[in-house]
């Protein structure tokens, strides 16, 4: 029977669209099959898939009224012109099955079906058989033709996508339901140690501290050693509550018009010390008579500045400098913390605002941390519905900037949008 050109490409171009909006996969491989019945004028087709652990191919798509026959049936490679197929990887036409013996009459018993004639091509992926496409039958006694072989292989080629697609969608979403349980238990781990740990170590700051009353000269340096490193463990502790609770909703804003000017000179003004004792000038530049007014809970910007500026110093050598700026730009009051210190490599600046996340190895060992203070900066500062972001270049120094809204609506994040820095 002749084939309408037009029609057939129509019906190609066709299952093709259909391909990028599947949604159900025996639907769509329905049509495929029917589609290649039709365009071979055969009696029936099937999809075989191969099993890796039998070794043998089986049915996976079928026509509606013989898939409950040989559902469960099993074609071995070395007894079957589908197995011949999935071998040599190539096509294989028989007109006369009955004087073949690659002919596998087994399925004809099943399925009540005499088949006279059949075409095979093979599903392949990234040049890897994977299962077979088969029509049977040409009408009146036919035989295949080149151009049934090539609308075959064309058919397959859309079965394959579909199939692997199917595949591909069914690992993206297990991995995902696997990351939330891992994220679950991470958030759970989190939660629990941090509220175990939070009365043991206020036990040993709070007798620590009364011993330091107490005991001599003698022993004065192994008290302050003991009080300084409880104190990091719990800064780490309530790090860890902060983003915590930002990422289960347990975080709250107070949220009242503070000065960001006023917070800029009191974070100044306690690290100011630490700056001297390191060798680093520290500086705050604000614009002369502003107040830098923000509606804000005053004390998470005064976190999100202090660990800006904590790291700033931290990664500062001997002779550097630390300059804090605040100003006005187009409704959003801007900040930044700006060092000439060891800088960020370019892999590592996406990463920075992770939890728990390093930039190279040799600095966290010079000089320690576990990758929070920034993750605390970036949630406290989205809470409030404003933006973050950094800038470095490796050896040159970094730039923390953020933007907070000069009017904020019910406390709710807003979406980032280009501001200039």
């Amino acid at each position: 029977m002749a084939i309408d050109q037009n029609k057939l490409l129509e019906r190609l171009m066709g299952l093709t669209r259909d391909l990028s909006t599947m949604v159900d996969l025996e639907t769509y491989m329905q049509s495929v099959l029917s589609a290649a019945t039709e365009m071979t004028d055969s009696e029936t087709a099937s999809v075989m898939e191969y099993d890796e652990a039998t070794q043998e191919l089986r049915f996976k798509y079928a026509a509606w009224f013989h898939r409950e026959a040989i559902g469960s049936a099993r074609i071995p490679l070395d007894e079957s012109a589908a197995g011949w197929v999935f071998l040599h990887v190539k096509p294989l036409v028989i007109d006369d099955v009955r004087n073949d013996p690659r002919h596998y009459r087994k399925i004809d018993e099943l399925a009540n079906l005499t088949t006279r004639s059949l075409l095979g091509v093979p599903l392949t992926f990234h040049g890897r058989p994977v299962g077979v496409f088969e029509v049977f039958n040409k009408a009146d006694g036919e035989h295949y033709t080149e151009e049934d072989i090539h609308i075959l292989e064309t058919l397959s080629a859309l079965a394959t996508l579909a199939m692997q697609n199917n595949v591909l969608e069914g690992t993206v979403l297990a991995s995902q339901d696997e990351a939330r349980e891992l994220d679950r238990l991470k958030n759970e781990f989190i939660a629990i140690t941090s509220h175990e740990l939070r009365t043991p170590l206020g036990l040993i700051l709070g007798h620590s501290t009364f011993l330091r009353e107490l005991v001599g000269n003698e022993y004065q340096e192994q008290v302050d050693a003991i009080i300084r490193n409880a104190t990091k463990l719990k800064d780490i502790i309530e790090s860890l509550t902060r983003v915590d609770n930002y990422q289960t909703g347990g975080a709250s804003l107070r949220s009242r018009k503070v000065s960001m000017a006023r917070i800029i000179e009191d974070v100044s003004a306690s690290f100011r010390n630490i700056a001297v004792q390191k060798g680093v000038a520290l500086k705050a530049e604000i614009q002369r008579g502003e107040e830098l007014l923000v509606d804000a809970d005053g004390s998470k910007i005064s976190i999100v500045l202090s660990n800006l500026v904590k790291n700033a110093i931290t990664f500062t050598n001997h002779g550097g400098h630390v300059r804090i700026r605040g100003g006005l730009e187009s409704g959003f009051v801007k900040v930044s913390v700006e060092d000439n210190g060891v800088g960020i490599p370019a892999k590592d600046l996406p990463r920075v605002f992770e939890r728990f996340y390093q930039v190279e190895s040799h600095l966290t060992r010079k000089h320690g941390g576990m990758g929070l203070g920034l993750s605390v900066a970036k949630v406290m500062i989205e809470m409030h519905g404003g933006r973050i972001w950094a800038e470095s270049k490796e050896g040159a120094g970094s730039r923390f900037i953020f933007l907070l809204p000069v009017e904020t609506k019910n406390n709710k994040p807003v979406a980032a949008q280009p501001f200039s820095v």
